[in-house]
């Protein structure tokens, strides 16, 4: 079971003309930024992840413009985050295992990431429908191969009530307004 005391959101790469080429792009993009306003109500933290953005460009301004609210980007060159001394050192520094990863491409550096975290003891919660990849059948490899190493497979409106977990008080009323 989530708990909000123990959850980390990594936002991986969802940047440049990159970003606007994903299967279903637009809806990722509406389901990453319900996602990132949801556990902002928890106070979940987030790292948010930058592929070499000097050659692919910065995260799409709708992402950014929520992300920049309460963090900065971390730009890395490895297609694992965990590669990447601040990532890693900012993940350590916040002492919570419970990793909600979104991001882009799934097969590639959300996989890779996600690798490294199942191997580095954290627990990895994929929601499959704030992942993307250029084509359906790379998105859905990625996802396999991630719970086929250990990772849990959820969605966005799963993991925000899972992490709410009554139906009842303001937080509750805000996270409904937010999915609808």
């Amino acid at each position: 079971m989530l708990k909000p005391e123990e959850c980390v959101l990594v936002v991986v790469d969802i940047q440049g003309g990159l970003a606007g080429i994903m299967e279903q792009s637009e809806a990722l993009h509406q389901t990453v930024l319900k996602l990132i306003q949801g556990l902002r109500l928890f106070e979940i933290p987030t790292l948010w992840l930058e592929q070499l953005p000097q050659k692919l460009g910065k995260t799409s301004p709708m992402l950014s413009e929520e992300l920049i609210k309460t963090c900065s980007p971390i730009s890395k060159q490895h297609f694992s985050g965990w590669n990447c001394h601040d990532f890693r050192e900012q993940l350590q520094q916040s002492k919570r295992k419970q990793i909600i990863l979104v991001g882009i491409e799934a097969h590639i550096c959300v996989y890779q990431t996600c690798l490294d975290l199942v191997k580095n003891g954290f627990e990895p919660h994929i929601v499959v429908d704030a992942v993307s990849s250029r084509t359906a059948e790379n998105k859905r490899i990625g996802i396999e191969m991630m719970q086929e190493r250990g990772a849990h497979i959820t969605n966005m409106e799963s993991l925000l009530f899972e992490l709410q977990h009554e139906a009842t008080g303001e937080r509750f009323k805000q996270l409904l307004k937010l999915i609808k």
